[in-house]
């Protein structure tokens, strides 16, 4: 059961000015592609084959690097294009936004934090916020790691994720990692990341 890339809910320049277009093209056309096309092969002829791409992510301790580093790339990402949206920032409503509050004191209170979780993951990496037991939590991954692996320090149901690694970033923002964590908050689809939450 090879894997396929996602096609883009919009188009590639549908989130500017705040990622750009030539971001989004190479961003999914190029790097999540590779990680799809390397998970495949990684894959190819083991019993890893006909696993779930959420099996081989919550076994990451278990499989080899490859599986583990391509498959993470391609689950993230995936999740990451759905979190995204044209026209949308703002706020979140109703149940979320309650529990943001009763987690991290306000809403603007919850975007420093989740925004520092992102700038200060040395490297590459990932910034998240999960559900555990009920609760929300906030916490960051390295390379293409996150919170469903059984490997990740904080696990738990990830309903928002940021990609920091520079690939998602560099051409528009340079070395500014913290420019890019500001200017996402206004591409960010809260209405997706309260299904999530209401999923989870």
């Amino acid at each position: 059961m090879a894997f396929t890339l996602p096609a883009l809910p919009y188009a590639h320049d549908a989130l500017e000015p705040h990622i750009d277009a030539l971001t989004m093209q190479i961003h999914h056309g190029k790097h999540h592609q590779a990680y799809v096309d390397n998970l495949n092969k990684a894959i190819a002829g083991t019993p890893n084959e006909n696993k779930s791409l959420e099996e081989l992510v919550k076994a990451a301790g278990t499989i080899s690097p490859a599986v583990r580093n391509n498959g993470g790339g391609h689950w993230n990402h995936s999740f990451f294009w759905e979190i995204l949206a044209p026209n949308a920032g703002g706020k979140p409503s109703g149940k979320l936004a309650a529990a943001i509050d009763a987690a991290f004191g306000s809403f603007d209170e919850f975007k420093t934090k989740f925004s520092a979780a992102g700038a200060t993951r040395f490297g590459s990496g990932w910034a998240w916020l999960t559900v555990k037991d009920g609760k929300l939590e906030i916490s960051s991954t390295p390379n293409q790691d996150n919170p469903l692996m059984d490997v990740a320090e904080v696990k738990g149901t990830p309903i928002l994720g940021v990609d920091v690694w520079e690939h998602a970033y560099y051409l528009k923002y340079q070395n500014k990692r913290p420019d890019y964590l500001a200017a996402i908050w206004n591409v960010i689809n809260w209405k997706k990341v309260e299904e999530k939450f209401e999923k989870a």
